[in-house]
């Protein structure tokens, strides 16, 4: 039904959208995805966001424990609307549930930390699909969600300052993942059903009033 709603929908928006839907989706992917712990300026949650549209990242995971994740619209543009966000606010299980739910999909868990024995961002093995964690600002990850890493990644700093800000540390991780990704022998992009599914979803967001088209849709089947 999906591909059938898909088509009536596109009669709603220009060709120039439907058109740039399409370009974005080539370089759309699902083999990095982005998680966040506790993050609680809104400023940071929503820069990330806007990054990981810009890098082509289609899923942010998010873990809500102790913080409850807001965006400033001001600073995500809108990039909200085209990324797939999974909240995990289930209070003490958030953190399992988000884990267990990435690695049952085939990703490898990857948090960031100053004080492990770390791979460089340049070198993180990319074969597998790779979620890549960013903790609470200030404290970074807890020792909860180190305790369920696969891996710990670093980004080289030769400063005295010790850290990125989270945002700019997503944002490079973010390019060297994803530049590396597009030279490297695997497969990164989406599948066609998936496309399908975002195709949808953009749609709805897209278009005013979109839930009144579709119950009229549905009332034609």
């Amino acid at each position: 039904m999906n591909t059938e709603l898909v088509k009536y929908l596109s009669g709603f928006v220009t060709e120039a959208r439907l058109k740039r839907f399409e370009e974005v989706l080539v370089n759309r992917t699902r083999h990095i995805a982005i998680g966040l712990e506790n993050i609680y300026q809104p400023h940071n949650a929503s820069a990330v966001l806007r990054s990981c549209d810009c890098f082509g990242i289609q899923d942010v995971h998010i873990i809500e424990n102790t913080n409850k994740y807001t965006y400033n619209p001001d600073v995500s543009l809108g990039s909200e609307k085209w990324l797939t966000l999974n909240r995990y606010n289930d209070g003490k299980e958030s953190l399992n549930n988000c884990v267990s739910a990435l690695k049952a999909s085939g990703y490898t868990i990857a948090v960031t930390s100053l004080h492990k024995d770390s791979y460089n961002i340049e070198n993180v093995p990319l074969t597998n699909k790779l979620a890549l964690f960013f903790g609470t600002e200030m404290r970074g990850a807890t020792a909860e969600l180190e305790a369920k890493a696969d891996m710990f990644v670093k980004i080289p700093m030769l400063g005295f300052t010790e850290s990125f800000n989270i945002s700019v540390a997503a944002a490079l991780s973010m390019y060297a993942l994803s530049s590396r990704l597009r030279k490297e022998n695997i497969s990164w992009q989406l599948s066609d059903s998936d496309k399908e599914d975002l195709r949808l979803q953009w749609l709805r967001n897209t278009i005013p009033k979109v839930e009144l088209l579709e119950k009229d849709f549905i009332s034609k089947l």
